[in-house]
């Protein structure tokens, strides 16, 4: 056994080098593919700044527009209302709403609600009480003993 331990030293300095390169090649490759999205979101938050800089000279255009023919503070009041109304609107638009049942319909417990264009298989309730293993179900009243078809019939 002595002739094959100097190759252990072998085998433990191959893998400590491949895994050496196997750490510097991913590395290299998140640092390229951080690069690209980092512009990316530079140019995505300049362009968001613009934006709002682009929205509030139109806000101010509109606001001069109605000076003109209402005093300066009836004009400043309906711009501020119309901007308002119009950012409930949008965040109204981008929050989720609960699913609500058609009319005529009540709504089924367990069923998830499916977004347009989507499909989901409906979730059946939890149940009240833990299962009980290896218990007798109690029979009914009417004498069936609810077993169903293999139960002995009188």
């Amino acid at each position: 056994m002595q002739r094959w331990e100097h190759l252990e030293h072998l085998d433990r300095h191959l893998v400590d080098e491949l895994t050496q390169v196997a750490r510097e090649t991913v590395r290299d490759e998140l640092r390229e593919q951080t690069r690209k999205q980092r512009r990316r979101a530079a140019l995505y938050a300049a362009s968001g700044a613009v934006a709002l800089y682009a929205g509030a000279a139109v806000a101010l255009a509109a606001g001069l527009a109605l000076a003109l023919v209402l005093p300066d503070w009836a004009a400043a009041l309906i711009t501020a209302a119309v901007l308002g109304a119009l950012a409930l609107a949008l965040r109204n638009a981008a929050r989720p709403s609960a699913p609500r049942p058609a009319p005529g319909r009540a709504a089924v417990p367990g069923q998830r609600h499916v977004a347009p264009g989507g499909t989901a298989a409906p979730v059946p309730p939890m149940p009240s009480v833990p299962p009980t293993t290896g218990a007798v179900p109690p029979r009914r009243p009417d004498g069936d003993g609810g077993g169903g078809p293999e139960a002995p019939r009188a």
